[in-house]
């Protein structure tokens, strides 16, 4: 029986390639761990420390079970442990009372920036404005430019102007001003998910009897709704994590967690196992939101970027 010959042969090109295409996805793979390590360190940090006690904190121990055992401390202190949970605790009725302050704000002040950013953005892709010599263009930069200024600037205007009006410590203040503040970035990414929507849908709904009104909800809203939810996301982050704004114009019924989480540190030191319970319980509701969102965050986060 005759032996069979091989036909085809790798050429010298294709076996100097191939060696190299591995080391260039080792590096890239190593890169990638490496700068997962450094975005996730600080709160694998803070998840553990939660569960240190104080000479675990000073020595610097990490890793639970094998440089330390893991106790309860930090968040018995903010009676969230599983033998003071049942319990009546001061600390944690103030808990709630901040952690419902920030869940009211953010999400209320992020729901009325993407709404009102979604419809100036719409404008913004679909029509022609002119403002004296500003065009299109110029008002979305505009709108950005607001991003640019330094918060401690208007911190007196805003002071001056919520005292004169009575909005000083009350949730309507924080929702006005952070809608404020997160509109010009729903704008900037939402101009873009108009923009790479064709025209010609909204033509063809036209032609077939809807209003302006009637193609925008009907047919642009659902197509952008990955946009709008990426937007929302980002908004609630910046909201929640707020803290300049939230310590100047708040003093007691309108506090939120950024603020009890700063207020760990006293004469006596920080107690950094009770800041990293707190911290966590901070946290741990966006972590569950980008886990549930995290394939309308992507999606929102593309479809712009494909034109």
């Amino acid at each position: 029986m005759a032996e069979a010959t091989q036909i085809f042969r790798d050429s010298e090109a294709d076996r100097t390639f191939r060696p190299k295409w591995y080391l260039g996805r080792i590096a890239v793979y190593s890169v990638l761990i490496f700068w997962t390590i450094i975005c996730l360190g600080p709160i694998f940090w803070t998840i553990t420390t939660s569960f240190k006690a104080a000479p675990d904190v000073m020595q610097g121990n990490l890793i639970p079970w094998i440089d330390y055992q893991p106790q309860w401390l930090g968040w018995r202190s903010l009676g969230m442990s599983p033998e003071t949970i049942t319990e009546p605790s001061t600390v944690r009725e103030q808990f709630m009372l901040r952690f419902w302050n920030s869940a009211i704000v953010s999400v209320s002040a992020s729901l009325l920036a993407l709404v009102l950013g979604s419809l100036a953005a719409y404008g913004l892709s679909r029509f022609e404005y002119r403002f004296g010599p500003m065009k299109n263009d110029d008002i979305s930069f505009f709108f950005l430019s607001q991003l640019i200024l330094p918060p401690v600037v208007l911190a007196l205007p805003f002071l001056v102007l919520y005292r004169e009006v009575d909005l000083l410590d009350t949730r309507i203040g924080l929702i006005l001003l952070y809608a404020l503040t997160v509109m010009p970035i729903v704008i900037w990414i939402m101009r873009d998910q108009f923009g790479s929507i064709p025209t010609e849908l909204e033509e063809a709904a036209l032609v077939d009897g809807l209003s302006i009104w009637g193609a925008f909800l009907t047919i642009i809203l659902p197509i952008a709704l990955p946009g709008m939810v990426a937007a929302f996301i980002l908004c609630l982050v910046l909201t929640w994590n707020e803290y300049f704004f939230a310590a100047l114009l708040t003093s007691t019924d309108a506090v939120t967690l950024p603020v009890m989480v700063a207020s760990q540190t006293g004469s006596q030191g920080i107690n950094w196992w009770s800041m990293a319970a707190l911290s966590t319980a901070a946290i741990l509701p966006l972590i569950v939101i980008g886990i549930v969102l995290e394939r309308y965050i992507i999606k929102g986060m593309a479809a712009g970027a494909v034109k």
